[in-house]
């Protein structure tokens, strides 16, 4: 797998405190510094946050948890912005496409990304009780991953790791 380094910007609050997706936090700074590191991005690459894709965005930033394109479709047609399929898909096309959200597969659903314009291959662990999703750094399980694949003569394109586990809240729990 040829993946550039982390491109680490330090004022990254993805970065500076990974494991805060399973903590009981204020949530408004991560989702304001991020929409903010976002809506700077787009415009040094000359694109547009739609009102549509802007507010697609900060549903997902509302918490850390994955969201199925039908239910960040309920919640823009209950605020106006339309009720057809394709007003959700293409926000979050976009925003995927453009380094600001992630697919989890596993859940068939989005999450935001918390290290908006920085290269990484994140590791998705998921909580299969509360559903929480954390976006831990990646880079060793890239490197071991490349090296196994290496051995074998394979060359991995692209590969998308996501963990199911419970988190530290549901684990004292249960």
């Amino acid at each position: 797998m040829t993946e550039a380094p982390h491109a680490h910007d330090p004022a990254c609050p993805g970065c500076a405190a990974p494991d805060l997706a399973f903590s009981a936090h204020d949530h408004g700074p991560c989702a304001t510094d991020t929409l903010a590191r976002a809506e700077a991005l787009l415009v040094a690459r000359g694109l547009r946050l739609t009102p549509v894709r802007k507010r697609v965005l900060e549903i997902l930033l509302e918490a850390h948890q994955a969201l199925g394109a039908y239910d960040v479709l309920n919640r823009l047609a209950a605020e106006g912005f339309g009720n057809q399929p394709p007003v959700a898909y293409r926000a979050l096309d976009f925003l995927t496409e453009h380094g600001l959200a992630h697919r989890i597969r596993r859940l068939n659903a989005f999450v935001a990304c918390m290290h908006p314009g920085e290269v990484h291959a994140p590791v998705f662990l998921i909580c299969r009780v509360c559903k929480t999703v954390a976006e831990a750094p990646g880079a060793a399980v890239g490197a071991a991953l490349g090296s196994a694949a290496a051995d074998m003569g394979f060359a991995v394109e692209r590969a998308t790791i996501e963990a199911l586990g419970l988190c530290p809240a549901c684990k004292v729990a249960a």
